[in-house]
């Protein structure tokens, strides 16, 4: 019998985002000083995507990113390239634990739809040809449900969650389909609102919109941006509990939200934050259906330099095998090095010395 192709997740897979060298700073911030021109700036930035496309793939990686060089951001870049939106500095940033992020956050100022000029398109193909065929090229996108978390919706525009869903909806629909035109077979969606809504730390009874009708939203978002999806197109979901200079910004348990979630939402796959006590035990693992979506365990940190004990982390993988089997599941960071341009506290030799760390477990654990 042939063995099946694996197209991701991957044994040994990794979030994204990579620690932004001080030369691509540099060229980002003389661009919006008006020191050097778009063209000038773009090309600095492809010449560092090369270099970490080929040091993924010499660290053992098959599925590679672009690091997202081409951003600021994870999210607030593909955002406010949508149209019905807009980036813009609020009086306060994220509060995360210890620490208060740059302000810089995106609100709804029209009616909602996929911009056909989305810049993530061209950046998309010359990603892809770079890697030219040497490993899978992923996507990484911000989930459509992050529109629903802070103070984003217009009201004047959108008088209620439904309304502004629909247009969400087909907003990615459409996304999604430029990206798989432009190439794209493994997307991510990256979301922290599924992490809000599994932390207990947050009373969403308290405003109009009650937990377990957001859950079933955020639920519904996903399933019908999916739907029609080409069969090709292996798309994972993110669920991170923030990422920002080494910190968080939730706790809790997947229990809230794997009764629905993990059970019923249509991906290929989930990341899921295991590199702490914060993020609880495995047990809401028993929801992902057997021989549905891989669970990619995120047991090594990208917050800190210290390798994992291979013992430990290995164990681990055992102790997740009660609720999934192994086949079924793989191994990553919990998150990306730099999921903002300001990166975590580590340098770029921890960073590829994770992602090295990441490869050598699983062909331990898993023979690839």
């Amino acid at each position: 019998m042939t063995k099946k192709t694996q197209v991701g997740p991957f044994y040994a897979d990794h979030v994204g985002s990579l620690l932004r060298p001080e030369r691509l700073k540099k060229a980002r911030l003389d661009y919006k000083n008006g020191d050097i021109s778009l063209v000038e700036r773009r090309e600095i930035e492809t010449e560092e995507i090369n270099r970490i496309v080929d040091k993924q793939i010499e660290v053992g990686l098959k599925v590679v990113t672009d690091g997202e060089f081409r951003r600021d951001w994870w999210h607030i870049d593909f955002l406010e390239n949508l149209n019905g939106f807009e980036g813009y500095v609020p009086e306060h940033g994220y509060f995360f634990e210890g620490v208060e992020t740059e302000p810089y956050d995106v609100r709804n100022i029209g009616k909602i739809s996929f911009n056909e000029d989305h810049p993530f398109i061209k950046d998309y193909k010359e990603f892809h040809a770079i890697v030219d065929g040497r490993a899978v090229a992923k996507q990484t996108i911000p989930s459509p449900n992050q529109l629903f978390h802070g103070d984003i919706i217009n009201s004047d525009i959108y008088p209620d969650y439904e309304s502004y869903a629909k247009d969400i909806i087909q907003a990615y629909r459409d996304a999604i389909q430029a990206f798989y035109d432009a190439g794209v077979r493994y997307l991510q969606i990256d979301d922290v609102y599924l992490a809000a809504l599994s932390s207990p730390e947050i009373d969403f009874d308290r405003g109009p919109y009650k937990r377990e009708y957001l859950i079933q939203l955020a639920l519904r978002v996903i399933n019908e941006v999916l739907e029609g999806k080409p069969d090709d197109l292996i798309v994972t979901t993110h669920i991170c509990r923030g990422n920002y200079q080494s910190t968080y910004a939730f706790g809790g348990s997947y229990g809230f939200i794997a009764p629905t979630i993990f059970a019923k939402e249509k991906v290929d796959g989930f990341f899921l934050e295991y590199d702490d006590d914060r993020s609880g035990d495995f047990e809401p693992l028993k929801h992902i259906p057997n021989g549905g979506a891989k669970v990619v365990l995120g047991l090594i940190t990208s917050k800190r330099p210290e390798l994992e004990d291979k013992s430990l982390v290995k164990a681990r993988i055992e102790e997740a095998t009660q609720y999934v089997p192994l086949e079924q599941l793989c191994l990553s960071p919990q998150c990306g090095f730099a999921s903002t341009h300001h990166g975590n506290k580590v340098t770029e030799e921890d960073q590829w010395n994770k992602l090295k760390h990441v490869v050598s477990i699983a062909k331990e654990v898993w023979g690839e």
